[in-house]
C-alpha cells in the first residue's frame, strides 16, 4: 500500500524472480550481479576464440615456415656481419668472393658427373664398318653435332682396327677397352688413343658436351692409325730368336 495525494493505492507484488534481480541491481556494493569461476571462464574462452571464423585471416603453414626461415637467415646475418671484419660490407665483400671463386671452378672444371661403374658397350646392335661410322662423324661434323661426331669417329677407330685385325671383334668391349688393348699393338699411339677414349667417356656418360677442336684431334688420330704400322709381340720375338742364332753362329 501507499500513500498519493492522500489516497490508498495498493501496488501489485512483483515475481520472486524478478523482486531478486532488481533487488542485485540496486545494491550498492562493487561486486557484479552473476561470477564466473576463473577456470570454466578460461576454457569457455579457449573454445570461443578456437572458432574458425577468428583464423580465416591467419598466414598458411608454408608463410609462417617461410617467414621462420628468413628471420633464421637475418639473425644469421646479423651474427657473421658482427664477427667479420668491416661488419656488414666485409661480409658482403666475403660473399662476393666466395660466389666468384665457385663460379671460375664451375667453368672450369664443368658439370660434376659421376662416372657409371660399369661403362656400357661401345657399338649399339646394328654393325657397321668404319667408312660407316666416318661417314656419320663428318655428317655430324658438318652440322656442329660435336658429340654425336667424336661418338662416330671413335667407332670408326675401334672397328677400322678390328677390320685389321688388331683387335678382336667383341661386341661388349667398352672405349677404355679398346683403348687399352689398341696400344699394345700400337705403342706409340698409347695416349692419344686413351684422351680418344676418355673423350668419348665424357661425352657419352658424363654429360660433357664436346668441341671441334676434340673432334678434329680425334680424327688426326683415326687419320695417323691407318697409316701406322702394327707392333706385334711374335715379331718381336722372332727377331729377338734370330738375333740371338746369330749370336750362337758368330
Amino acid at each position: 500500500m501507499t500513500a498519493t495525494g492522500g489516497v490508498l493505492t495498493s501496488v501489485p507484488a512483483l515475481p520472486t524472480g524478478a523482486d531478486t534481480a532488481v533487488r542485485l541491481l540496486l545494491r550498492g556494493d562493487d561486486e557484479p550481479p552473476v561470477t564466473v569461476p576463473r577456470d570454466p571462464a578460461r576454457e569457455a574462452a579457449r573454445r570461443e576464440l578456437a572458432k574458425r571464423m577468428y583464423h580465416e585471416n591467419d598466414p598458411s603453414w608454408f608463410q609462417r615456415a617461410l617467414d621462420a626461415f628468413w628471420e633464421w637467415v637475418g639473425k644469421l646475418f646479423d651474427a657473421a656481419s658482427t664477427a667479420s671484419p668491416g661488419g656488414t660490407l666485409g661480409l658482403v665483400v666475403i660473399i662476393a668472393a666466395v660466389i666468384a671463386v665457385l663460379g671460375a671452378l664451375w667453368w672450369r672444371l664443368g658439370t660434376p658427373r659421376r662416372r657409371p661403374t660399369s661403362a656400357p658397350a661401345l657399338f649399339d646392335d646394328r654393325p657397321r664398318s668404319a667408312a660407316e661410322h666416318r661417314a656419320a662423324a663428318e655428317a655430324h661434323a658438318a652440322q656442329g653435332h660435336w658429340n654425336q661426331a667424336v661418338q662416330e669417329r671413335m667407332r670408326a677407330i675401334v672397328r677400322a682396327l678390328e677390320e685389321r685385325a688388331l683387335l678382336d671383334i667383341r661386341p661388349g668391349r667398352t672405349a677404355d677397352e679398346a683403348a687399352a688393348e689398341a696400344g699394345r699393338a700400337l705403342p706409340a699411339h698409347t695416349g692419344p688413343l686413351r684422351t680418344a677414349a676418355r673423350a668419348f667417356d665424357d661425352v657419352t656418360y658424363g654429360g660433357r658436351a664436346a668441341t671441334e677442336q676434340s673432334y678434329r684431334q680425334i680424327a688426326g688420330l683415326d687419320r695417323d692409325l691407318e697409316r701406322a704400322t702394327p707392333q706385334l709381340a711374335s715379331s718381336g720375338t722372332r727377331s729377338a730368336d734370330a738375333t740371338t742364332r746369330q749370336g750362337a753362329a758368330g
